[in-house]
């Protein structure tokens, strides 16, 4: 990096007590080659090659239980065997001087009896079934099983499943946790009046449905310390048909409850409509989130080089995270620091189980010249 003079990405940052050398997140991103949901020696060379020395890499979602899985080959961290199997690749990036945390999930009704133990169906905040999707390679159909709803005294458990895993992630070595609130899944099946249709303390207004995030922030904290967790939320979305009718009211009202624990960091997600190829703006956007939320402010969506800079500059966030351009740019700051063009990411790729294609073999700058 050039340092001096460079651009607002580049700037360093004081993260709680991680002095960041730039602002470039490593998003998390489901890579599915984490086979029998245990991490293997693949991902040593995946997240080291994207290691920079005072940079931030977020694992990709790690499951905190076996009724935590919707996908094939995604890691979990709710074993020993899995534990140990982080504790190289954690070891690797700290290595380069880089900043590790691990994202932790339940993917709640995003899942099928396939993915659970006995058979089961999967659990959540609802009964409702979610629609067939068409999986992201855009030919597969992905095939839900109907939730069972949580009872309110199962609901403890679960958010005791990710204060081990927070634990858990401890004892691998990663430097913190975040908490994987978004994008429909079992939190946000929690918190989006559109899936949440409970009539217990954890259903209704929206502070009962926030109760079960904020318990699990709580849990988190009192177990690893609030210096050492994050949160990520997507309350604009409707991922997995989880929308809400006042996502500014939710976006906000968590962006303030958070500050009570003293959290880390708060990881949104924009609220951009996407269609391939292009991004088009909403009207709302994360800057009350940002005014609101005392601590880190991490934004994702669809970010682009000169996207990064003019929100940094602009102060509308303090880091931000890339995805898909990280991905196929395993050198991505250095690539940002020289203006250098990009690989293109390869959409067929992203999902499938190889342990080298679509993972290990996007070039680096020096292979190019």
């Amino acid at each position: 990096m050039t340092g001096e003079g460079s651009i607002p990405l580049l700037t360093p940052y004081q993260m709680g007590k991680f002095q960041l050398s730039h602002r470039i997140v490593l998003a998390p991103l489901t890579r599915q080659r984490s086979y029998g949901n245990v991490p293997q020696p693949h991902a040593i060379l995946y997240y080291s090659q994207r290691t920079t020395k005072g940079g931030l890499l977020i694992t990709e979602a790690t499951g905190v239980s076996d009724t935590a899985q919707g996908y094939p080959h995604t890691p979990g961290i709710w074993t020993k065997e899995q534990v140990e199997a982080w504790k190289p690749i954690v070891d690797a990036v700290h290595a380069k001087g880089g900043i590790f945390f691990c994202q932790i999930w339940h993917v709640g009704r995003v899942s099928n009896s396939g993915f659970q133990p006995n058979g089961r169906p999967p659990i959540s905040s609802t009964n409702k079934a979610l629609t067939p999707q068409i999986r992201s390679n855009g030919i597969d159909v992905a095939e839900f099983t109907p939730p069972r709803r949580l009872r309110t005294e199962e609901i403890p458990q679960i958010v005791n499943d990710f204060r081990v895993a927070a634990r858990n992630a401890m004892e691998a070595g990663f430097d913190g946790v975040e908490i994987h609130g978004a994008h429909g899944y079992l939190i946000d099946q929690f918190m989006k009046d559109q899936v949440n249709d409970r009539t217990d303390q954890y259903g209704g207004s929206l502070e009962n449905r926030c109760r079960f995030a904020l318990e699990i922030v709580e849990a988190v904290v009192n177990e690893i310390g609030a210096d050492r967790v994050g949160i990520r939320m997507s309350p604009f979305a409707n991922y997995m048909e989880s929308g809400d009718s006042d996502p500014k009211a939710l976006g906000l009202y968590m962006a303030e409850s958070l500050n009570k624990y003293g959290i880390l960091y708060c990881h949104m997600v924009e609220p951009r409509m996407k269609t391939v190829g292009e991004k088009s703006e909403c009207p709302h956007n994360l800057v009350p989130m940002r005014k609101a939320f005392k601590g880190t402010f991490i934004s994702a969506g669809g970010y682009d080089r000169e996207d990064g800079i003019k929100a940094v500059a602009e102060n509308r966030t303090d880091l931000v995270c890339y995805g898909r351009l990280f991905l196929a740019n395993p050198d991505l700051p250095r690539r940002f620091d020289l203006n250098k063009p990009l690989n293109k990411y390869i959409r067929e790729t992203f999902y499938i189980p190889d342990p080298v294609i679509g993972y290990t073999d996007y070039p680096f700058l020096e292979e190019d010249n």
